[in-house]
């Protein structure tokens, strides 16, 4: 995404994140006909949070929800945080890739008990800082974070009001952006592109046209195998050192990302929880679907069913026996 939000980690899904074949597609319902039940033929939400790699997990896991097991699924597009509150309203049943988000865990699994956790999505979410490759080429030096000072003035633009530019996505994305410039006297001013697909944008452009740029970013992404990139070293993460939210001056911790579900949906969900509870996967075969869907011009359906006829043994092993 992406804690991701995207995390007030480093997504940095979250972030980081963003369903078709372009990061700004809506997802659509599944077409498979209304049933009653909550095991073998009812209805699954699945909420959609806007970073793709979010996107490839949710098609994933609804294709096989409706071809295998006769759901009916239903993938609306719900901002982060927003998509925690639907546990409790019975809007969500099931958010496939979560970045963190220790306050809203307590919220609503500890305190509401209207949520629970179900296991790793066996992806590891990292966010941060990052630069072009010729950017660090050209300037030794400028991927630790005691010298952008130096370089600051290479990043600015008209948005940044004469500090250097850290372009960030999605206002939903959780960070630590403001703090980590607070309280590491960086000479910098966070500007929101307003998207995941801004940040690629961006990033291709920077590379392609040699512009300077400075973006949070995260991965799983397909980006990086596209587009050379490389992390700033910010302070080195430790246990604790981002508890406090206006004190944080350390890097992202690299996330086990895992799957949160209302507690109705994990009660009485039948084969579709033990699905959902089942599902994990690599950040290779995420990245397979979400390239598909971004820039090989198919739906997430499509970029799904693709995956699911070359990985058989991989899915299978997921379906409720």
């Amino acid at each position: 995404m992406k804690i991701r939000l995207l995390a007030g980690l480093l997504v940095l899904g979250l972030a980081a994140g963003c369903g078709g074949a372009k990061v700004e597609d809506t997802p659509t319902s599944a077409a498979s006909p209304p049933a009653t039940g909550a095991s073998g033929g009812g209805t699954v939400k699945i909420a959609i949070n806007p970073w793709v790699g979010y996107e490839a997990s949710a098609n994933v896991v609804a294709h096989l929800l409706k071809n295998e097991l006769g759901y009916t699924v239903e993938l609306p597009e719900i901002k982060e945080q927003l998509a925690w509150e639907g546990f409790e309203t019975g809007d969500v049943d099931v958010i496939i890739e979560n970045w963190g988000h220790p306050d809203l865990k307590k919220k609503f699994i500890e305190e509401k008990k209207v949520a629970q956790e179900a296991g790793s999505t066996g992806n590891k979410g990292v966010i941060g800082w990052y630069i072009p490759k010729w950017m660090a080429d050209e300037h030794p030096g400028i991927t630790d974070y005691k010298n952008l000072n130096k370089y600051a003035h290479l990043f600015r633009t008209s948005e940044s009001g004469g500090k250097g530019q850290l372009l960030f996505g999605d206002p939903s994305y959780v960070s630590n952006e403001d703090a980590l410039i607070k309280n590491l006297k960086l000479d910098l001013k966070v500007v929101t592109g307003g998207s995941e697909a801004a940040l690629i944008k961006a990033a291709q452009q920077a590379q392609e046209q040699k512009k300077p740029l400075l973006f949070y970013f995260w991965d799983p992404h397909w980006l990086f195998s596209k587009t050379e990139l490389v992390r700033v070293n910010l302070p080195a993460y430790t246990e604790g050192c981002d508890a406090d939210p206006k004190k944080v001056a350390c890097d992202y911790a690299e996330m086990d990302l895992d799957k949160i579900v209302s507690t109705k949906f994990a009660q009485s969900g039948g084969k579709a929880y033990e699905l959902v509870k089942n599902f994990s996967w690599t950040n290779e075969d995420q990245n397979a679907v979400a390239d598909d869907m971004t820039n090989n011009g198919m739906t997430g359906e499509q970029a799904a069913k693709k995956w699911i006829e070359a990985n058989p043994a991989k899915w299978q092993a997921w379906i409720p026996k």
